[in-house]
Formats: C-alpha cells, sequence, structure tokens
C-alpha cells in the first residue's frame, strides 16, 4: 500500500482535469467508445439486412457479447490485481486491433458469421482491461474525489449515446461492413498508442504467494463475502441484470412494433436516452458531494423501474422518445452509484477481483435475461416483459436500502468487517 500512497500524493489533488491519469484514460475511453458504437449499430444492422430481421440472431448479438463478459471476469479481474495495470491495458488494445485483421479476413473469405468474432474477441480483452484502468484510478485520484470522476466517465459514455448511433449508422450506410470493422480496428490501436504515454506502473512488493493463482481467486470471493457492503452488491448486481437482460435485445421491437416504425428509428431513441444520460451526469456530477452513492443507486434503480414499464407500453413515438430522455437522466445515478460503492468500500489489492466476482453476477443474469427474452415476448408480449423487468428493478432499489447505514467515512475497515486472510 506505500506505493500506492506515493503515487497518489504525486498528483494535484483539486482538478481532476489536471490529472494525467484520468485524461489518459479518458482519451482512451473516447477512442473505444467511437469504434465500438460504429461496431454495435454496423452488426446490428447488417445481421437484420442478412437474417430479415430474424429476432434469434439479433438476440444472439447481445448474447456473444456478454456472455464473455461473464466467463472471463473472474479470470480477468484475478489477473488484473496481479499484472502491470498500464502494460495490461495496453497490451488489450493492440491484441484487439490486432484480432480485427482477422476478422476482416474471415469476412472476405468465409461466411457472415464471422462478424460475431469482432465483438467476441473485445469483450473477452476488455475483462482484463477494465479493472485495469479502476486499479489505477484508485492509485492516483484522491477518495473525495472518485465520484466526480465516475460522472465525468459517465458523461462521455452519454456522449456517444446522442452520437454513436448517427455515426454508427452514418458509417455502416455509407461505407459497409468492411470499413465498420476495420475503423473498430483502428480506435483500438490509437488507444494502446494513448495508453503509452501514461506513467510507468508502480512497482509492489513480491510476495510468497504472488504465483498462487487459485488462492488469489478464493481469496477474492472472501474478501467480497467478507464485507456486507459488497455482498449486498452482488444481490442487487443479480436482480437488475436479470432486469437488463430481458430487455435488452428487444429495444429494437419497441421501435418496430409498438411503435409502428423502421429498424432504423431505433436511432434516435438511443439518442434520446443519451442525451438524458448527458444531462443526468452533469447533474451527478454537480451534487457528487452532496449526496451518497448509495442513495444515487436507490434513486436510479427505482427511476429505472418507472420508466422501463413507461417504454413497454407506450404506442406514442413522443411519450416513448420523453420516457426515454427520462430514463437517460437517472442511468447515470446507477452507474456512478455502483462504481463509487466499490471503489470506495475495496481494498486497491481487491479492486481487480472485486469487480470480477460482481461483474459475473450481473453479466451471467443478463445472459441468462437475454436467452428467455425471445422466449417469454411470446406467451407476455412485449409489454409483458418489460413490466417484468420493472419489477426485477423495484426488488433492486429495496435491496439497496440495508446499505444506507453504511458509515460514510470512506474507510475500508471501519464498517465492521471482517479482513480475509493472506
Amino acid at each position: 500500500m506505500q506505493a500506492s500512497n506515493e503515487g497518489t500524493s504525486a498528483i494535484p489533488t483539486g482538478n481532476i482535469f489536471a490529472n494525467r491519469i484520468v485524461l489518459a484514460i479518458m482519451s482512451s475511453n473516447f477512442l473505444l467508445q467511437l469504434g465500438i458504437w460504429i461496431r454495435n449499430f454496423a452488426i446490428l444492422l447488417y445481421v437484420t439486412d442478412i437474417t430479415n430481421n430474424n429476432p434469434l440472431y439479433v438476440s444472439l448479438i447481445s448474447v456473444v457479447e456478454f456472455t464473455p463478459i461473464f466467463i472471463f471476469s473472474f479470470i480477468g479481474g484475478t489477473f488484473a490485481d496481479r499484472w502491470k495495470p498500464k502494460l495490461t491495458m495496453v497490451w488489450c488494445d493492440l491484441l484487439s486491433a490486432v484480432s480485427i485483421g482477422f476478422v476482416l479476413l474471415a469476412l472476405l473469405f468465409g461466411s457472415w458469421q464471422a462478424i460475431f468474432l469482432a465483438t467476441l474477441v473485445s469483450a473477452i480483452l476488455s475483462q482484463f482491461s477494465m479493472p485495469s484502468a479502476m486499479k489505477l484510478l484508485k492509485q492516483h485520484v484522491p477518495g473525495e474525489q472518485l465520484q466526480s470522476v465516475m460522472a465525468l466517465f459517465q458523461s462521455l459514455m452519454a456522449i456517444f449515446m446522442v452520437i454513436g448511433p448517427v455515426i454508427g449508422t452514418l458509417v455502416y450506410q455509407r461505407f459497409g461492413i468492411y470499413v465498420s470493422i476495420g475503423v473498430m480496428g483502428a480506435m483500438f490501436l490509437l488507444s494502446g498508442l494513448v495508453l503509452m504515454f501514461l506513467p510507468r506502473d508502480l512497482e509492489k512488493e513480491k510476495t510468497e504467494v504472488e504465483n498462487n493463482f487459485k488462492k488469489e481467486l478464493a481469496d477474492g470471493f472472501r474478501y467480497v463475502m467478507s464485507k456486507k457492503v459488497l455482498k449486498s452488491m452482488g444481490g442487487i448486481f443479480a436482480v437488475c441484470g436479470l432486469a437488463v437482460g430481458l430487455i435488452s435485445p428487444l429495444m429494437i421491437f419497441i421501435a418496430i412494433e409498438n411503435l409502428g416504425m423502421p429498424k432504423e428509428s431505433l436511432q434516435w431513441l438511443l439518442m434520446a436516452n443519451g442525451i438524458g444520460m448527458l444531462a443526468g451526469g452533469g447533474i451527478v456530477m454537480a451534487f457528487s458531494k452532496k449526496i451518497s452513492p448509495q442513495k444515487l443507486l436507490a434513486i436510479g434503480i427505482f427511476a429505472s423501474m418507472l420508466f422501463t414499464v413507461g417504454i413497454g407500453w407506450s404506442t406514442s413515438f413522443v411519450v416513448t422518445l420523453v420516457l426515454q430522455v427520462l430514463n437517460g437522466i437517472f442511468f447515470p445515478c446507477i452507474h456512478i452509484g455502483i462504481n463509487t460503492i466499490i471503489l470506495k468500500y475495496s481494498d486497491e489489492a481487491f479492486i481487480g477481483r472485486v469487480n470480477g466476482v460482481l461483474s459475473p453476477l450481473f453479466m451471467g443474469m443478463m445472459v441468462i435475461g437475454m436467452s428467455v427474452a425471445g422466449i417469454l415476448k411470446i406467451p407476455l408480449t412485449l409489454s409483458g416483459v418489460y413490466t417484468v423487468s420493472g419489477i426485477l428493478f423495484l426488488i433492486g432499489s429495496l435491496l439497496v436500502v440495508p446499505l444506507f447505514k453504511v458509515k460514510e467515512d470512506g474507510s475500508n475497515v471501519s464498517i465492521g468487517e471482517k479482513q480475509p486472510q493472506s
């Protein structure tokens, strides 16, 4: 922990924009978001064109994207705690860029199903890169600024929720699938180059058990189970993951069936959600020091319940658009609340493993939800599935209530929980 403290004290504590680690990771995230949004919309429109709106293939896009996250986040989180974060992030981006080259070759000489590999590989590598970024932020950002930094990242995501669908649709319609996938590879390559400008990784002390991967993995589970906050977060992740999974593959059918519009109109619904997220991120950033992350999380999940049910039953484009904006405004409360709680109540040495334990709960339940969404849609109808998702969000908001009792001093050892033995 000594090295971590030295790294933190060496940077400005007044302005997060003066923090070179934050700026570098933000720049990298900007490039990745651009590539990912172009990829996501290009693949979605390409698959619907090829398969004539086949819901099974449309759902498969989401399954291919999130199943690897569920499988590899256990391993990725543990290795992120073992490996040097800068080096890990650079290599993940470079390997992702190289993999895109193979995908393009497969598309040229093979079947169109090779398109799913573009999502598969980057989803796997992100499970090693993402916890490494969290680890760097834990090392180099003062505790009182963590929630503001999370709000900043949320705002960037919101910006791409607004412009991403338009850019993705435009690139695919103007240049086709090959250029779209190629742009994604270029963005990963540029991201890796940006991350090379990060300062050298902090050296950590060698220990006897450093190479005992199984022990470190088991310690991660014991650590989460020993902390009431993180254990409660596990239940919240599971319930909300199932809620999100049920509706994620069906959003395009809101446009097609409920609103009677062409599939390309999905971009306007996502843009409305992104505009809301952008506004919500700014609001949360402004009030981040006046409200606890637990309250942020509860407010966000409860709002998601209300607006999800409304979107599922609305047949008016204007009403659906308004609900999408409102849903977007409150979404940053969930994202910022979750990340702040994890960073605030986890020791630096366990950041990767905490993510590796909690993320699979969310992703696993989300994949289950995605897998049954198409099946449930037939007997329950589209509106019925959205209602079930809303009920799950309500349960999730109730599970946050016990976290209000947690002390707000930001200490990892002052909330009466045992630390796992090293």
